[in-house]
């Protein structure tokens, strides 16, 4: 259905589609992208629209932006889903936007969930695109980085929209009680901003979805008599109970959001932000994620972010974990919720993650090195005469467990000796430091023959 067809009827289309914006000064929300001299304001201004995809989440008005710019430059608009389109349709689109280049006229390819385009499809539509036949503007939802050809990715700009903020829906739903044309004024229906406010929070940043709570929140408003003798329609958050129910936060378990929220958990935890990380770990299961998903990211916390700051954070993740398993979801969520406050409370060292990537990234440039002698395993009599594990000292049997002296360092003669653990001043760390500064110091005395002082 075209927004800008003289023909369509309005009479019994949902609120959301008759109030959808005609021109870039009734849009709302996304001022970076159409506010003054911004880019999709001066396409329009220059009267040429450019090959781009819009990606941003539902009811943000990537379809309606489409619209508005073939509109502004008056270009013929083709409008198809990857859902259902298939090779033979883009043809047919090919076809009629030759027919309108022999007249001169730009034809403007609104492709939504582009994201779906199967290869056959993107091979199809690539060389007209690249050749200027078809300006093609793609919706979804989905990062096309991961989704979208890179060919056909790198012909087009991508724009992000962003979720609509709490005081743009509540200006979406203003306009809407007060269109007498296309919206509801003609009822004059009374709604304080704090009720809007209400359906513009349930709304999680779709204007579409805004829209259709407003319109069936208005089916249960309270009517009483006016001073006129007309009947006066007010609603109120009463009439909201029946409509918003229960908004239980919900995200896409197979797209961005779940790494997304994930990865505010990680960050939120590592930068000691207790009630950061609950939030988002709410929001992460209350729409249906796997609380282990979060479980198993904590445990990789404890180790990468905490460390022996507090040798204590890793089992108790772990016993976190355990606990979720045999005490069920309720109960088990309260535990993970447990770790995570743990983990942001702990103080923070990356030294292990630091020296292990050390380490790894060593080996891979000295990967020939050759364990010492003594060092190695003797469980034959032979090897045994071949030297393998003579010189080795038993720590237990060493002055302070430890076996001092540069000569004894586990370390292999024919590398160069590098430190990939350097212990930071944080919490447990701090006393791990003053243990490896002694232990050398024990090194250089046994190498002089004058051993320190136990501690």
């Amino acid at each position: 259905m075209d927004l800008f067809a003289d023909t369509v009827s309005n009479a019994h289309a949902p609120l959301a589609f008759r109030m959808r914006p005609r021109t870039l000064d009734d849009y709302i929300g996304q001022s970076a992208l159409v506010g003054a001299d911004m880019p999709l304001r001066q396409m329009v201004a220059t009267g040429v629209v450019r090959s781009m995809i819009l990606w941003g989440p539902p009811g943000v008005g990537k379809t309606t932006l489409a619209e508005i710019l073939a509109h502004g430059c008056d270009a013929h608009l083709e409008q198809l889903s990857a859902v259902m389109a298939g090779v033979k349709d883009i043809r047919e689109v090919v076809e009629r936007a030759r027919h309108h280049q022999a007249s001169d006229r730009q034809t403007v390819m609104f492709l939504d969930e582009i994201h779906r385009l199967n290869k056959s499809q993107q091979d199809a539509l690539l060389p007209h695109v690249e050749s200027g036949l078809l300006t093609l503007i793609g919706a979804t939802t989905e990062n096309p980085s991961f989704e979208v050809n890179s060919a056909l990715l790198s012909r087009a700009r991508v724009y992000v929209l962003k979720a609509l903020e709490v005081d743009d829906l509540i200006e979406v739903l203003t306009r809407a009680l007060s269109d007498e044309e296309n919206g509801l004024g003609a009822r004059a229906i009374e709604a304080s901003r704090e009720t809007l406010t209400r359906i513009a929070r349930a709304a999680s940043g779709d204007a579409r979805r805004a829209l259709g709570l407003l319109e069936t929140a208005c089916d249960f408003v309270r009517r009483e008599p006016a001073a006129d003798g007309a009947t006066r329609e007010i609603l109120e958050d009463s009439s909201l109970e029946a409509v918003l129910g229960h908004q239980a936060s919900s995200f896409d378990k197979q797209g961005d959001d779940y790494y997304d929220l994930l990865s505010a958990i990680h960050k939120s935890v590592r930068s000691s932000r207790p009630d950061a990380a609950l939030l988002y770990m709410a929001r992460f299961m209350d729409g249906g994620g796997d609380p282990l998903d979060v479980v198993r990211r904590l445990a990789a916390v404890a180790s990468e972010d905490v460390g022996n700051a507090d040798p204590r954070a890793l089992p108790l993740t772990i016993a976190a974990w355990d606990a979720y398993l045999r005490l069920g979801d309720y109960e088990g969520q309260r535990a993970i919720a447990h770790a995570a406050i743990h983990l942001s409370i702990a103080p923070k060292s990356n030294a292990i993650d630091v020296a292990w990537k050390e380490a790894k990234a060593f080996v891979r440039q000295q990967p020939h090195f050759g364990v010492p002698v003594y060092l190695r395993n003797a469980p034959t009599t032979l090897m045994k005469e071949l030297g393998m594990g003579e010189g080795y000292r038993y720590a237990h049997n060493e002055p302070n467990g430890y076996p001092a002296g540069s000569a004894h360092n586990a370390w292999p003669q024919e590398l160069p000796t590098q430190q990939f653990y350097r212990p930071t001043q944080y919490g447990g760390e701090k006393r791990f430091a003053e243990v490896e500064r002694w232990r050398r110091e024990l090194d250089d005395y046994a190498d002089q023959n004058e051993p320190p002082q136990s501690r």
